[in-house]
């Protein structure tokens, strides 16, 4: 910025034209220094600093090479180097009366007085410095009758003006007075007055002196009619500001300007359509009275106070939220199966429960049905089937996320004690909404936290509870909200997660993973052409064939949902739409050979045979939150005192389990022809690779006891058999969890026979009936049968 102060300050005479021009320029050309919200006027003095560095290096050629220097105005204030074009025509010639530089920050300050008026004619071509040559203006009609009379009235007004104004020196009066020329005294006025830069540069550009006169003159006594009315509204408001207002003044200033203007009280009218919305709002009785008092607390308050800013928020979500309950829509069974079935593929279990808990909302509209959680991995479409559930109810369907909130007040809300205070998420979703008996999908219940301002599970409770949520009181609010008519749907990956509390107040629908078979229907008939229409593709100009499809599936995913499959589709797709677009080809097929180049080398491939071909390693089965999925447990036997090394990030219940599976090894020493020696005097590491990956569950006990036995026996383990099981120390195998979730995740990796718990028998009625015929199960009641069923036949 080339000037920062707007200030002019009167000279004791008129300046006359430069009496000789500098050396190095013609007679009729200058160095022209463009400047930013200022105007040098004639016979003022006014400070400039300069800061480009073009400005720096003109000012100093003139200062030092005594160079005649012109101040021209910029029209627009944010261009650095402006053109010919942006440059005002009319400038004033400028005598430096002083030129000091800042070594510290590089800045340049100039006092300048202004000299005489030129024109801008044209730039000097081939110079280095910005040189113009211009045409010096001289004043015409400088003195007759009229301009004495309109200089001798402009003085008056410019004393009257002077005395209006706050702190105003009274040298300056002096000054004026001690003025003879007619037009020194418009240009010295309008250097005082403040108006807008292109009134001024008007003023400027006028060369006849009763003209110049008469435009400053009206300048100046506007300028007393807005000092006039700021003392008049000063005076009329000072009496109502005491002590505890003097922050108020300035907004009290404004609201009197409004009302010489006027116009009407913004506050008030925005006071008389909030009590329209909440005469139009259906409150019940209780809570509208309880509104219509605070709206009457808020008209009598002031608009700068913070409590009116508080009060004005807590009446807007009032009269804002949803309080009536429409009509009833009745469900259509037809349309609801038709709906599960055209969005969804398989689920058949989880889609029975759904169509027979709408079917119940049917027939009982107003009864406290369930409220459904569905728990399973990421990517197998929890959200989507609570989106299902809103169009066949054909109701509103509002998402809020509880991952990772550790603050009660997320659910109840903020006192409206504090500043920037809300209402929880659950108001905050009904708003959204718009509706009483909207849809809500709680996701990610498991992950709610645990901090210092009070536990979200706790609060979450009578949000669940039919018998308690009528009645809910968000904190904001501060009245009682009807929750009953939300039909809540939960979500969660590890039922673990979830309070024990919260998990007794739903019902709980497990979501497993996929199979192969599915996810390839899925991608055919959802993610294909959803990933097509987001590249801007037809199903014409890009043909994905099954067993490229086939290939994704299980070399380059290896998940229990479809959410990774997709973002796999989705970057073929992208390859395919980016050789359309630039013309390479109008038709792209895709088979399984082409995807190393798209997708680079495959991710997952089958480590089954690699990690069982060596005695001591066992294939064992895990469940996680991600769906199931395959545990090598891996053993070695080194010279050592008999102890037992475990690694792997084992948790304390896998580390009981592998000190288990030893002893059972050493118990059946003398029926596995193992001498006994070998324990004393060697040591015995298990470890289960994955090191960075936590573990921990009894359900590795088989896989641990056949791992040490595989070893010690110097018996291979069968390379395409897994296992599950947790063991007793009477040899007797116990059930465990997540069947399903492992089974399916076995049967990815390449694994052909299935060890299971025989108590975990009914559970193979939950695997999918393709998954069933491509496994073979074999059931165990003790370790001998695992042992049969494990080890491979020894050779002769």
């Amino acid at each position: 910025m080339d000037n920062d102060i707007n200030s002019a300050a009167p000279a004791a005479s008129q300046v006359n034209q430069p009496s000789q021009v500098g050396p190095g320029l013609p007679p009729d050309c200058i160095i022209v220094l463009p400047v930013r919200n200022t105007i040098l006027f004639p016979g003022t003095v006014v400070p400039l600093a300069v800061g480009r560095e073009r400005s720096k290096a003109d000012v100093q050629a003139a200062v030092l090479e005594r160079l005649p220097l012109g101040i021209v105005l910029q029209r627009d204030s944010q261009v650095a180097d402006p053109s010919v074009e942006g440059l005002y025509p009319v400038g004033t010639l400028a005598n430096v009366l002083r030129y000091v530089t800042n070594p510290e920050d590089g800045s340049h300050h100039l006092v300048c007085q202004g000299g005489q008026r030129f024109r801008l004619l044209e730039p000097l071509a081939g110079h280095p410095l910005r040189v113009f040559k211009v045409e010096f203006l001289s004043d015409r009609n400088r003195s007759d009758a009229g301009t004495d009379a309109r200089a001798l009235v402009l003085l008056e007004r410019a004393m009257e003006m002077i005395g209006l104004l706050a702190n105003a020196p009274a040298e300056l009066a002096n000054a004026l007075q001690a003025i003879e020329s007619p037009s020194l005294l418009a240009d010295t006025v309008a250097g005082l007055v403040d108006i807008p830069l292109e009134r001024k540069q008007e003023i400027l550009e006028t060369l006849d002196v009763g003209k110049r006169l008469d435009k400053v003159l009206d300048a100046v006594v506007g300028r007393i009619e807005v000092l006039r009315l700021s003392r008049e509204i000063g005076e009329q408001t000072r009496h109502r500001i005491d002590q505890r207002q003097r922050e108020m003044l300035l907004r009290e200033q404004l609201r009197t300007i409004q009302h010489e203007l006027g116009e009407g009280d913004e506050s008030q009218e925005e006071v008389r359509r909030l009590g329209e919305t909440i005469d139009r709002s259906e409150m019940p009785p209780d809570i509208a009275t309880h509104a219509r008092k605070e709206l009457a607390r808020l008209a009598r308050m002031p608009e700068a106070s913070t409590e009116y800013s508080m009060t004005m928020s807590h009446l807007e979500w009032l009269a804002e939220l949803p309080w009536g309950l429409p009509p009833v829509q009745p469900i259509d069974i037809a349309v609801a199966r038709q709906i599960l079935d055209d969005e969804h593929f398989g689920l058949e279990k989880v889609k029975r429960r759904i169509l027979e808990y709408l079917a119940v909302r049917k027939l009982n509209p107003l009864g406290k049905g369930p409220i459904l959680c569905f728990l399973g991995p990421p990517g197998v479409g929890k959200t989507s089937l609570g989106l299902s559930i809103a169009r066949a109810m054909g109701r509103p369907f509002v998402r809020v996320s509880l991952g990772g909130l550790h603050d009660e007040s997320e659910i109840r809300g903020h006192r409206r004690t504090y500043v920037g205070s809300m209402p929880g998420n659950i108001i905050q979703a009904i708003r959204r909404a718009g509706r009483r008996d909207c849809v809500m999908l709680l996701d990610e219940l498991d992950k709610l936290g645990h901090g210092m301002h009070g536990d979200p599970a706790a609060a979450m409770l009578e949000v669940l509870d039919p018998e308690q949520n009528s009645g809910f009181r968000d904190n904001f609010l501060g009245v009682p909200f009807d929750l009953s008519a939300v039909v809540f749907i939960g979500t969660a990956n590890q039922i673990e997660g979830v309070p024990a509390p919260l998990r007794d107040r739903m019902e709980v629908l497990e979501l497993p993973g996929y199979t192969d078979v599915e996810k390839q229907q899925i991608a055919e008939r959802y993610l294909i052409p959803r990933q097509l229409s987001a590249c801007g593709l037809m199903a014409t100009q890009c043909e994905l064939d099954d067993a490229a499809l086939r290939d994704i599936i299980r070399h380059y995913t290896r998940e229990a949902g479809v959410r990774g499959l997709e973002r796999q589709i989705g970057a073929v797709m992208r390859h395919v739409a980016a050789r359309i677009a630039e013309g390479a080809a109008l038709r792209v097929s895709i088979d399984a050979a082409a995807l190393p180049g798209i997708l680079g080398h495959r991710r997952f491939e089958s480590e089954v045979a690699m990690r069982a071909s060596l005695p001591g390693v066992a294939t064992g089965m895990a469940w996680t939150a991600a769906g199931g999925d395959l545990l090598f447990i891996e053993t070695s036997l080194t010279p050592g005192s008999g102890r037992l090394m475990l690694t792997g990030q084992l948790g304390e219940v896998m580390k009981e389990s592998a000190q288990a599976a030893l002893t059972l090894v050493k118990s059946r020493s003398a029926s596995l022809h193992i001498d006994n020696t070998v324990f004393d005097q060697n040591d015995i590491h298990v470890h289960v690779p994955a090191g960075a990956v936590p573990k921990d569950g009894p359900s590795a006990g088989v896989a641990m006891f056949i791992a040490i036995a595989s070893l010690l026996l110097a018996r291979p383990i069968r390379h395409d058999v897994a296992m599950t099981g947790e063991i007793s120390l009477r040899g007797v195998v116990l059930p465990v969890g997540g069947i399903k979730e492992k089974v399916l995740a076995a049967l990815r990796g390449g694994i052909k026979t299935i060890l299971l718990p025989a108590r975990n028998a009914p559970d193979i009625e939950e695997i999918p009936l393709d998954a069933r015929g491509c496994l073979r199960f074999a059931l165990l009641e003790t370790v001998d049968d695992a042992l049969l069923e494990a080890l491979e036949v020894p050779r002769e």
